[in-house]
């Protein structure tokens, strides 16, 4: 099909497809070291556990949920991607979607519409989903399936939105089934919707040989939300208006500077609570030169929606006094992300002992990370998985002790 051909002669480190499954993709049990393509794909990862799981799908158009028990998930996928190979001889994609953290926040005013101005550095970091595309054999609807629940399926999910946005603007006939593998936890602060959104534009694109330019996908995003045309950027860029205006700029950090992730299970909503007068007085512009040539300090790292944020959830504030006072010297600074819940710790992958110790934080979401950029013309490439586990996983030994 031209799909086919299209897509493969895109990539400058393709394969050559004579009928037979190509070397390293989605074999079971096989993880290969590099990723398949030259654009920031990565192939499937080796299933480490047996067990029967839930695969929970739904298409676009009913909505309506089915629920599919089965013993190995990545085989029956596979098996499913398969039925759409042999009509297409177009394997499937594999793409990273990383979340993003906010370094400095400012709100620099309140719009007509009710939005906020801000003022904000933004940066990928090296925690994301796995997000797995293939062709459908039909041309009526996308099928969503994830790996866990409460992951909207059908069109209030952003990756559906982004595929319908996609057709729209192109004209393009191309429907998909599309496999979420959920790691970056939602109401976060952490904008791991909008990295799906960008995610599945970028995908779309590779599947139709390339027609739109990262400038019109990046355009065409500011359609699904304002965070959204960020994850276009090369991984570092300077926002404003309400996030959609999105300067590129080089990455003012070292990339391999750690930091700790940590997200309590409730999320805050801050709009509401937002008032003007408890924002800061710091220009964007000079805390921007601050940390490019110094680099981040506790006094730099302001986010405006922290106040509003603890007094909807004064845990959260509580926990950043924690991790504060148990990390003093660990840490070069500690700050909310975004809207919140998560607070972030820069300069330690370790999270402070209370994590651990407390009962209160036992269902904590904790997550060491990195910062991460990408190359012109390539998506953004998975580095060494971040460790991502709860104080169940400690209990259960699921999560690592060392």
């Amino acid at each position: 099909m031209m799909a086919s051909s299209q897509l493969l002669s895109h990539y400058p480190h393709s394969f050559s497809f004579d009928g037979k499954r190509p070397s390293g993709l989605f074999k079971k049990g096989v993880a290969s070291p590099t990723p398949c393509f030259g654009l920031g794909t990565s192939c499937w990862r080796r299933t480490t556990r047996s067990r029967p799981s839930h695969i929970i799908m739904a298409d676009s158009t009913s909505g309506r949920r089915q629920v599919e028990v089965v013993y190995d998930p990545d085989e029956r996928l596979n098996k499913l991607a398969a039925e759409v190979d042999k009509n297409t001889g177009l394997s499937r994609l594999s793409l990273f979607s990383p979340c993003k953290i906010n370094v400095f926040l400012r709100i620099t005013g309140k719009r007509e519409d009710g939005f906020h101005d801000l003022a904000s550095l933004f940066h990928v970091i090296s925690l994301g989903d796995t997000i797995k595309f293939s062709l459908s054999p039909t041309k009526t609807r996308d099928r969503l399936s994830a790996n866990v629940s409460g992951v909207p399926l059908d069109e209030r999910n952003l990756i559906i939105k982004a595929l319908n946005l996609y057709r729209k603007k192109t004209g393009t006939d191309n429907f998909f089934w599309i496999h979420l593998d959920k790691k970056v936890p939602t109401g976060a602060g952490l904008g791991g919707g909008s990295s799906n959104a960008a995610t599945a534009l970028w995908a779309a694109n590779q599947f139709s040989g390339c027609p739109a330019t990262e400038k019109e996908l990046k355009e065409w995003s500011g359609e699904i939300g304002s965070d959204v045309p960020f994850f276009f950027s090369h991984g570092a860029a300077y926002c404003t208006g309400r996030g959609e205006v999105v300067e590129d700029i080089p990455c003012p950090l070292p990339l391999d500077l750690p930091m700790v992730l940590i997200k309590p299970q409730e999320a805050c909503s801050t709009a509401e609570r937002l008032r003007l007068d408890q924002i800061s007085s710091y220009d964007p512009l000079v805390l921007l030169s601050e940390i490019t040539q110094n680099g981040v300090s506790q006094d730099v790292c302001i986010n405006d929606l922290e106040p509003p944020a603890f007094e909807v959830l004064p845990s959260l504030k509580r926990l950043k006094k924690r991790v504060l006072a148990a990390g003093r010297g660990q840490y070069d600074a500690v700050f909310m992300s975004g809207s919140g819940s998560t607070i972030v710790g820069v300069g330690s992958p370790e999270p402070p002992s209370f994590v651990y110790d407390d009962d209160e934080y036992k269902d904590v979401f904790v997550s060491e990370a990195c910062f991460l950029t990408r190359q012109e013309n390539q998506w953004y490439r998975e580095p060494s998985s971040p460790i991502a586990y709860s104080r169940k996983d400690l209990a259960s030994g699921a999560a690592p002790t060392s």
